[in-house]
């Protein structure tokens, strides 16, 4: 009996090696595509594909279904998406996240994931799956990537937060926006009355002071903001707006040269010098050195109620930085109303 139930036991494992090797074989046959995502933090069509488009692909194909996520977190990130999009033959215009690579094929926004995904990795699958994308700028990047089945819990809290306070900074946003408008509607009505020979009478003690203070807290501002852009670094944002998406987003650099920071700093220093000369200097300068200002800050005042509309409408997240700066060269413009009107009507006199 002993002898007859060891045979058994046996003969069981012999049949048993054999088809555990088989599985084990057939297992590690399984095709897989490899996908990398490029995303940013406060993008809410990112925020879509993360939590309603691959989690129902991943439950689906589960082990045959890699996905890298690469956050775009800086400009340097943005630069070397632009210059993977020109390798794989992609304009600037072209590209924007959520960005999904398969192999060589591109996959870029929701719609186009949402519809074209699926069907890519049947295809994929069926050839015998995908390594990932051959592209010397990938493999760079690949290091700060996130496995997207290991990350859920982190993307669910990220979009928590960033739909929290984009929600907050949109309305921030939004209320500066009408403000700038109305103080730009208020600076026409006070110009026009000054043509009519009612200009304003010229701010004296503290309110005069108020301007270079204004203009060094803007400097501030403005330095921090190029120091982010030259070096890479993520801001310090707090509570309100996602800074980095707006920082890291095509608008935070002018004509995608001159950073939008370094033009603001050069616009409060010649601010803040022009104030110093009107104050200090009684040459002819001096005399046309306000109106020279009111210029200035109505020109920041107007280009600030732009890029908040790209705030708004397009990059989809707001700056806590750019919004201060929106708030003080508005502050700045009105200060400057009287010098002028003042100008403006003693040059209707002369005439």
């Amino acid at each position: 009996m002993r002898k007859t139930l060891i045979i058994l036991i046996i003969l069981l494992l012999l049949v048993g090696i054999p088809t555990s090797v088989k599985a084990a074989s057939i297992q590690s046959k399984q095709p897989v595509v490899n996908t990398v995502m490029f995303w940013s933090n406060g993008c809410p069509y990112c925020t879509q594909v993360l939590t309603t488009i691959l989690p129902t692909l991943q439950d689906k194909y589960k082990s045959q279904l890699n996905i890298l996520l690469i956050e775009l977190a800086t400009s340097k990130d943005v630069d070397n998406l632009y210059a993977l999009g020109a390798f794989l033959g992609l304009t600037k215009e072209q590209i924007a996240v959520p960005f999904l690579l398969i192999d060589q094929t591109v996959m870029i926004g929701v719609d186009e994931i949402n519809t074209r995904l699926p069907g890519m990795i049947e295809k994929y699958l069926t050839a015998g799956g995908s390594e990932y994308p051959n592209a010397p700028l990938l493999r760079e990047m690949l290091p700060q990537a996130v496995a997207y089945s290991s990350s859920d819990l982190y993307l669910h809290l990220v979009s928590q937060a960033a739909a929290g306070t984009n929600t907050v900074g949109l309305a921030l946003a939004w209320g500066i926006m009408i403000l700038m408008g109305i103080a730009v509607i208020l600076a026409i009505v006070i110009i026009l009355r000054a043509f009519q020979g009612k200009p304003l009478r010229e701010f004296k003690g503290w309110l005069d002071i108020v301007i270079p203070i204004l203009s060094i807290i803007g400097l501030g501002a403005s330095i921090y903001l190029t120091y982010v852009e030259v070096t890479h670094t993520r801001a310090l944002c707090g509570p309100v707006g996602d800074c980095n998406a707006v920082q890291s987003s095509p608008y935070a650099k002018l004509f995608g040269v001159l950073p939008i920071g370094l033009m603001g700093a050069f616009g409060y220093i010649a601010i803040l010098v022009t104030w110093l000369w009107r104050r200090f200097r009684t040459d002819s300068l001096s005399k046309i050195a306000g109106p020279v200002m009111y210029g200035m800050a109505l020109f920041g005042t107007l280009f600030s109620i732009y890029l908040t509309y790209l705030e708004l409408f397009v990059i989809h997240a707001v700056c806590i930085w750019c919004l201060a700066s929106a708030v003080i060269i508005t502050a700045l413009m009105l200060l400057n109303l009287p010098p002028i009107t003042q100008w403006l009507a003693i040059s209707d006199e002369e005439e």
